[in-house]
């Protein structure tokens, strides 16, 4: 080897080493966000600032993950109400439900975090956009219906997203009321209760069963219509203030 062809070779290999150097300094630093990301209480109370990986917001995080199950398990059943469409009723429910337990032990706890305050209502989102299009695939509810509330409901995440520099966001009274309203249509709606009912001997009380199911999804389209306005109106109004 001549020197030439030497000196080019160390030059190589002091290039691969300054370049593996970053790489692990890079791939440090990126390990120290995580690591500052994760500092904080976790489930214990106080005054310190709350982990984003806190008891509270990993709730959120599994309620978010339930989405595919119910989903998998609704189209399984096939619209026959079975076994497998009671088990997805029961996660949808469950999944809701866990909505008041991670809310709850985050203020109680003191856990409330910004990750936790936009994570909530996607969870939301999730699952209840996820129930309505199924049931849509379905034929179980209009396609028109499922459309307008996941336009609302994204409309509004996106909105919400756009203003994170600013201030964060979080959920109205309306909002969750019109959460709260919805989860119920939907359960209604999931649940097999006219098959139920029938079984049971009570065959006139299909037609109550299915207009309670109709008109909870009324309400729910109404109050989803009108909040989203509010939200808009909202934002309006503040950027004139400005």
């Amino acid at each position: 080897m001549t020197r030439n062809e030497g000196g080019r070779a160390g030059t190589a290999r002091a290039t691969a080493r300054r370049a593996q150097e970053r790489a692990r300094a890079s791939y440090a630093r990126g390990q120290a966000k995580v690591v500052e990301r994760a500092r904080g209480r976790v489930v214990q109370h106080g005054d310190t600032k709350a982990s984003d990986g806190n008891v509270a917001n990993l709730i959120t995080v599994v309620r978010i993950l339930f989405a595919p199950v119910f989903i998998w398990l609704l189209l399984a059943d096939n619209g026959e109400g079975g076994v497998l469409r009671w088990v997805a009723t029961a996660l949808f429910v469950v999944g809701i439900a866990t909505d008041g337990v991670d809310g709850l032990l985050a203020r109680r706890r003191n856990l409330v975090t910004n990750v936790g305050i936009l994570l909530d209502p996607i969870a939301d989102k999730v699952l209840t956009g996820g129930a309505l299009i199924t049931l849509s695939v379905l034929g179980e509810v209009p396609w028109w219906v499922t459309i307008l509330i996941l336009v609302r409901e994204i409309g509004i995440t996106v909105f919400r997203f756009s203003v994170l520099r600013d201030r964060v966001v979080p959920a109205s009274r309306g909002g969750k009321l019109k959460t709260v309203v919805q989860s119920v249509a939907i359960s209604v709606l999931l649940a097999p209760l006219p098959a139920l009912v029938s079984q049971l001997g009570f065959p006139e009380a299909v037609p109550w069963v299915l207009g309670l199911g109709v008109s909870l999804l009324v309400l729910a389209v109404a109050l989803t219509v009108l909040t989203g306005i509010d939200y808009l109106w909202q934002a309006y109004s503040r950027n004139r203030r400005r």
